[in-house]
């Protein structure tokens, strides 16, 4: 190595320890930072509601069709071949209590009906004669002077037995007639054809099925309930021994839309079913409306007619105590967080009446109470909190 080329590296050398000690020098000998105290969180804002509970009375939401109260097979009590219909036989069709809707050929049951009269007249002419033949042998008998009289002498069974034919006779006759009322076929109330099975020329035996039939008087509609609503409601409840003290049923608004317009009917809840459904366990109200095909003067709502699935709205009856609030108040534990007077929130248990996407019903809370409605989620129990002056007065009287 020469000279030079040492001398070049020596100098290289005492250049980089010369910066290595700079460099650890700044690193070493850097002041820590100084110490700060942790800076204080503020409480969180809150908005609030002070609750004024008062009397309530909570309608219940729900659903259901429509059904007729009556709904039967029209069935054939005779047989015999289809001569005329009613005009209104056809589905769709009305009819009046007692009108003659079916028309079955009627020959056959005047022939039983003269056969029957014959028999009525030979049972007659054998009891005129028994009673004839007894009156001869009691005059026989005491011409003879015997006290004691033997019923066979006097007739007594033959009388008896010409009787019970007679008798028999004039059911038989009876019956024939029956038999040729029945060849025209009527339904007991006013109604509307649904179905029809028979038409003129159909030859029908006892038993066939005419015609299924509703009646239009009154129409009912099957209403679930939750065990929730039901304790919201005045049901009719029905006992097996003494009276029925239950109240009145509550009015209902039934609605649906018909023709792209929407209707209403009212009606009254009129029974309860007679066991809970076993698949949802909820209670239905039965639900009925008067003269449910009836047209009201200057209105053209369409009838309640059998099939059309309609919402219900029940009146409820009065519950003191309620406080609406919003949605969003109620916590995940079903509490609700109340600001005391040291401005601390704590949980409230609430019970939850009745709620939609918004605004809920509650029962728990006493008059003054102030209600954080904001997110509960900004704060816990036990917790300090600012309260929005201006929410805490437009709760009042809520």
């Amino acid at each position: 190595m020469t000279p030079e080329s040492r001398r070049n590296m020596m100098m290289t050398l005492a250049v980089l320890l010369v910066g290595g000690g700079i460099a650890y020098g700044l690193l070493v000998g850097k002041p820590g930072p100084a110490p700060a105290a942790a800076p204080e969180t503020a409480p969180p804002l809150v908005d609030l509601v002070t609750v004024q509970p008062a009397l309530h009375s909570l309608s219940v939401e729900t659903q259901g069709t429509v059904q007729p109260l009556r709904e039967i097979d029209l069935i054939s009590q005779v047989a015999g071949r289809v001569i005329s219909t009613a005009d209104s036989f056809a589905a769709g069709g009305f009819f009046a209590s007692g009108e003659p809707l079916v028309r079955i050929e009627e020959a056959d049951y005047q022939f039983a009906i003269a056969r029957a009269e014959s028999q009525v007249a030979a049972a007659r002419q054998r009891v005129a004669e028994e009673r004839g033949r007894a009156l001869q042998a009691r005059r026989e008998w005491r011409d003879l002077g015997s006290e004691q009289a033997n019923d066979l002498f006097l007739r007594k069974p033959q009388l008896a037995a010409a009787e019970a034919a007679l008798r028999a006779a004039e059911a038989d006759l009876d019956a024939a007639r029956l038999d040729l009322e029945r060849t025209r076929v009527s339904v007991p109330f006013k109604g509307r054809i649904s179905e029809k099975y028979v038409d003129v020329g159909q030859y029908v035996t006892r038993g066939t099925p005419i015609a299924r039939v509703y009646a239009t008087d009154v129409a009912q509609v099957r209403l679930p309930l939750t065990d929730r609503q039901v304790a919201l409601l005045h049901l009719p409840l029905s006992y097996e021994s003494g009276g029925d003290d239950s109240p009145a049923g509550a009015e209902v608004v039934l609605r649906a839309r018909f023709a792209n317009q929407a209707w209403e009917w009212r009606g009254r809840i009129a029974r309860t079913d007679a066991s809970i459904d076993v698949d949802s366990r909820m209670v239905h109200a039965v639900a009925e409306v008067q003269q449910p095909f009836a047209r009201e003067p200057d209105s053209e709502r369409p009838p309640l007619a059998p099939g059309l699935f309609v919402s219900a709205t029940i009146s409820g009856r009065q519950i003191d105590g309620v406080v609406e609030l919003p949605r969003d108040a109620l916590r995940t534990d079903g509490s609700v967080l109340v600001v005391d007077n040291q401005q601390r929130a704590q949980t409230k248990p609430v019970d939850v009446l009745q709620s939609t996407s918004h605004r809920m019903w509650v029962s728990g809370l006493d008059r003054g109470d102030r209600v954080i409605v904001s997110d509960p989620s900004v704060a816990v129990a036990g917790m300090e909190v600012t309260v929005n002056d201006s929410a805490a007065l437009a709760g009042r009287g809520n």
